[in-house]
Parts: C-alpha cells; structure tokens; sequence
C-alpha cells in the first residue's frame, strides 16, 4: 500500500463498476468548489472530489511536494481497492495529477490537466498567504472585517472571495482552516514542478486551458508533449485560469466528451 495521507472528499455518483473519476482542486481551493462539476461528471461516473493535503478537511503536513500530494492520491486508490481511476486537476490539483500520471501510469486511465502545464513557473502566491497570515481574526464577528484586510494585497474581488472560503467561523471564532505556514515554506515546491526525468504517460491525455491565461502557453508545448505524447490541447476563449468557474458548461462539456 502507497504510504501517504488519508485524504477528505466528497463523492457523488452511483457505485457501477466503472472506473472511478477522481477531482482534485487547486492552490487555496477544496473539494467542494468542485461539488456543482461533480454531480454534473457523476450522471457518467462515480466521482470523488478529494481535499489534498493542507486543505479543505485534509490532514496537515510540512511537506508539500508533488510526490508527496501523488502517493496521498495513491493511497486513495489504494484504500479503496480502485486499480485505476480517471483524474481531473487543476492548477495545483493538475500538477498532482500529472505526477501521480507520470510516475504511476498504470493507475491512471485518463488525464485531464486544467490550466497547469508541466513546468516551474515564475510567479509566486506568497502575497497571498503572507495577507491572510496578517490578517487580524481575534474580534472579527464578520467575513467582511476580514475581507477588509486582504483588499490591499487581493485587490480583485472574485480572488478574495475564493481565498475567504477558506475562512471557518467556530464557536464564535473565526480560523484559516488551510495550513499556510506550510503553504507559505513550500511555495517553490508548488510553483515548481518535480523533475521526472524522461517519464511519460502514454495515456488519453487532455490539457484545458483558457486563453486570458498566461499557464498554458505556446512555450509550453513542448513541454507538454515530451512527458504526454498523446496530449490534446484545448482553449477555451476568455477563461482566465479559474475556467471552470468563469466557463463551467464548456468546461464541463469538454471533460465529458474526453472522459
């Protein structure tokens, strides 16, 4: 059995006997901002949207790589007794996805990669985490108090918005219920993407991406075909890189007509 996490979901879906189609989400997101997707992927699929380590519900860790979010999925399956199951990723969630893919293929049937190519990128999200570490929660009794004090360093409504549903409001307390410190030491780790050498996964693969984002670019092409060869590419026009939120139904038509 992989040695790794024991990873939060939600599933949706009946039990058929197919191959199960797993949704892992992205840098500061959780399971259930896939929840919407996931019953619509669950009329074809039993569907298990997962919370990866340091978020959602998930158990906290230091370590923050790749391998290390890979062998949680892993054990995943493991527990469950899937062989194989369908991924979809995004972002982050993508890079998982692509590791788990490239260092296991036989347990990954399809692949479907959300705006994320397999490459380091150079930009960073430490403003991000250093704002919500910042922010001052003793006192607060609403989420606007809060929101109020990311407006410098989130200025875009929309981010801020999906940033503070990560803001958990417990016996009168409100608490970050992601573990940014660990998020914050390993964000060369999560900009990066681990280096596999020559691997390839030879499988159905499909990358999404929106053409208001700079994360899948020409340059990354080549990229994209030395690790996943049969690799499809498709843009969706004026999705930014959260295009399954700005553009759910043609996101959701092209999984299903590749899944």
């Amino acid at each position: 059995m992989a040695q790794g996490l024991p990873l939060t979901y939600l599933e949706a879906g009946e039990a058929n006997g197919g191959t199960p189609l797993l949704v892992l989400h992205g840098l500061f997101g959780s399971a259930r901002n896939w929840q919407t997707l996931a019953k619509r992927f669950a009329e074809r699929h039993r569907v298990y949207a997962l919370d990866l380590r340091n978020h959602g519900g998930a158990p906290w860790s230091d370590e923050m790589t790749y391998p290390a979010m890979a062998a949680d999925v892993l054990r995943f399956l493991d527990d469950r007794g899937f062989a194989r199951a369908s991924v979809v990723g995004h972002s982050m969630g993508g890079k998982v996805a692509m590791t788990l893919a490239l260092t296991h293929p036989d347990r990954v049937e399809r692949l479907a990669v959300a705006d994320i190519a397999p490459v380091a990128y150079t930009h960073t999200h430490a403003p991000f985490v250093a704002a919500m570490k910042q922010a001052k929660l003793d006192g607060c009794t609403r989420r606007s108090e809060v929101e109020a004090q990311l407006v410098d360093a989130v200025p875009e409504a929309p981010l801020r918005s999906f940033l503070l549903q990560n803001l958990v409001l417990e016996q009168g307390s409100f608490h970050w219920r992601i573990n940014l410190d660990a998020i914050g030491a390993r964000m060369s780790d999560l900009i990066g993407f681990p280096d596999l050498g020559d691997a390839r996964y030879d499988g159905p693969t499909l990358f999404i991406g929106g053409t208001r984002s700079d994360y899948i670019v020409p340059e990354n092409h080549a990229a994209i075909r030395r690790h996943f060869p049969k690799a499809a590419i498709e843009m969706i026009e004026g999705a930014g890189h959260w295009l399954h939120a700005e553009r759910p139904q043609e996101f959701a038509a092209l999984v299903e007509a590749f899944a």
